[in-house]
């Protein structure tokens, strides 16, 4: 890294399933912890963030960016993702970096089958990792899924979405992609009608890490007040009571990011 570049660092978490996933990355370092989700993200989020930074000897205002899950996903989990992200982001003067969860579970695709292929670092091997196309899925509960399809340019090192983000019922779900990708194959599996490789994946903070130098080179980073959910379902907008618990929230991450 030449001396005038400043090093990257990131704080990533995705709480839009029943698994809480985080991850820091100082330059080319990088730690991951996974823990329980759901209900539990809201109370256990704020203290690992802050176990994790403090682990990797990081403030909350020397990061570049916090990178987040925005959706679709559970209701619940994107509600609290947005704001913590918000309220860590307003205590330490900081953007935010809002990523879709189906980029991420793709992404998380891809890197399981780099890694696979046995192929420790993919960029020191770009002819390992193909070209490759994905329709990435995600359980929506109420009998349906969420899905977009993407495709990874090997010599871009760059995805491309080419469906929009919808739900449906499985069976409703089309799609021509070489790699079916997410957590929905043990509820839904019979019921996708498509050919493909079926590849478990999350959207794990690990995969928003990997994303994330190339949204921040796109400027796609926001102000903390713009962190937010991404539903999909006829749901758009917060209500009333979604609105008054996230400002909670973020009160309390932006107070537990200046003790």
């Amino acid at each position: 890294m030449s001396p005038t570049t400043p090093e990257l660092r990131w704080l990533a978490f995705d709480t839009s399933t029943d698994v809480l996933s985080l991850a820091v990355a100082r330059g080319e370092r990088v730690w991951t912890q996974t823990l329980p989700g759901g209900a539990q993200s809201s109370s256990g989020l704020i203290p690992a963030v802050l176990a994790m930074l403090a682990e990797a000897d990081m403030a909350l205002a020397s990061l570049t960016a916090i990178v987040f899950g925005r959706g679709p996903g559970s209701f619940t989990g994107l509600r609290t993702a947005c704001a913590v992200a918000q309220g860590l982001a307003f205590g330490a003067d900081i953007p935010v970096l809002p990523v879709d969860t189906l980029l991420a579970v793709a992404e998380e695709a891809r890197w399981q089958r780099v890694q696979a292929a046995g192929v420790a670092d993919a960029d020191a091997d770009a002819d390992a990792d193909a070209d490759l196309s994905v329709l990435a899925m995600l359980d929506a509960r109420m009998d349906e899924v969420y899905s977009a399809a993407y495709q990874w340019s090997a010599a871009g090192q760059s995805w491309q979405g080419v469906s929009a983000l919808q739900v449906s019922a499985p069976e409703n779900v089309q799609s021509s992609a070489s790699v079916l990708a997410g957590n929905v194959f043990e509820a839904y599996g019979p019921r996708l009608n498509m050919p493909g490789e079926r590849c478990v994946a999350l959207p794990t903070a690990a995969a928003l890490l990997r994303l994330a130098p190339a949204l921040w080179a796109q400027g796609l980073a926001v102000p903390a007040e713009q962190a937010m959910p991404l539903y999909i379902r006829d749901k758009v907008a917060n209500t009333t009571a979604e609105r008054e618990a996230m400002k909670v929230q973020a009160a309390a991450a932006k107070a537990a990011s200046n003790p």
